[in-house]
Parts: C-alpha cells; sequence; structure tokens
C-alpha cells in the first residue's frame, strides 16, 4: 500500500491535543485495510520520527436522522479505522505547519 492509501489524515480534537502534549500519542485516520506495520512504516517514513507503539481501532457505522420540514431524512455515517501512534521520547510531529 501507498502511504496516501495508508495514512488518510490526522485526527486533531482537544483530547488528542491533550494527548499529543501530555505523552506523545497522534492519532490518525487510516486505511480499513492497513495493518499495524504498515502503519508504522507510514509514519516513520512521512514524518521521519520513531514509533514506539501502534494501536488501532475500528470505529463503527453509525444511523444518523434528522427531522426536516420534507419529513424524516434517514443516513448512515460509514465505519473507519484509526490509528493511535506513540512516538519514543523525544521525537514530536508538528502537524499545525
Amino acid at each position: 500500500m501507498k502511504h496516501s492509501e495508508v495514512l488518510v489524515r490526522p485526527v486533531i480534537t482537544e483530547k488528542v491535543n491533550l494527548q499529543m502534549e501530555r505523552s506523545g500519542r497522534y492519532t490518525f485516520v487510516v486505511g480499513k485495510h492497513a495493518n499495524k506495520l504498515e502503519i508504522k512504516k507510514a509514519v516513520e517514513e512521512f514524518y521521519g520520527v520513531k514509533v514506539a507503539d501502534v494501536n488501532t481501532v475500528v470505529v463503527p457505522a453509525k444511523n444518523k436522522t434528522r427531522y426536516t420540514k420534507a419529513g424524516l431524512l434517514s443516513g448512515r455515517k460509514p465505519s473507519y479505522k484509526k490509528a493511535v501512534i506513540t512516538l519514543a521520547e523525544g521525537d514530536s510531529i508538528d502537524l499545525f505547519a
């Protein structure tokens, strides 16, 4: 898999920002079929850092409904896979540059 297929985008939330500052853990949305070794290799080559640990989770799909003038609209948000990357001591990634 190419790096662009493995690493889709970083997750930027308040909780993730706190983890980045305190423990050097970064969260990325990754490709559904990417495994931990591919994710580790992609992060190390793309950002030039040393990865200590990779944890993955598949976030399940959700049904969403909303009420409008036209009636009830139903839809579905797709499932996705995300990876929490722990970097080696002293390494960091600047996602905002």
